[in-house]
């Protein structure tokens, strides 16, 4: 099992975010290193958002507390989700 989380954008511009995004990225950049993150990226819709899949839930908890984009208003709100991977295994 796998677990996303996954983000509601709170409707920051694109210079607003793209101004967290450095702190936003070295923060992911600490969790790929320890292999914790399956896939990451934005939605692409109107709605933007994003989401991150991890391999343990420990890892999404602590991402979606501490995550710049989230702290600093680009994220209004993460949830995380039970995601099944019966396809891949």
């Amino acid at each position: 099992m796998l677990f996303a989380v996954i983000g509601s954008s709170a409707g920051k511009t694109r210079d607003g975010i793209m101004a967290i995004y450095p702190r936003h990225k070295a923060f992911l950049d600490e969790f790929l290193a320890r292999g914790e993150i399956v896939g990451v990226g934005p939605f692409t819709d109107a709605g933007g958002g994003n989401m991150v899949l991890f391999r343990t839930r420990a890892a999404a908890e602590a991402f979606a507390r501490s995550d710049p984009f989230y702290l600093e208003g680009a994220v209004k709100e993460y949830q995380i989700k039970d995601w099944g991977d019966t396809m891949l295994s």
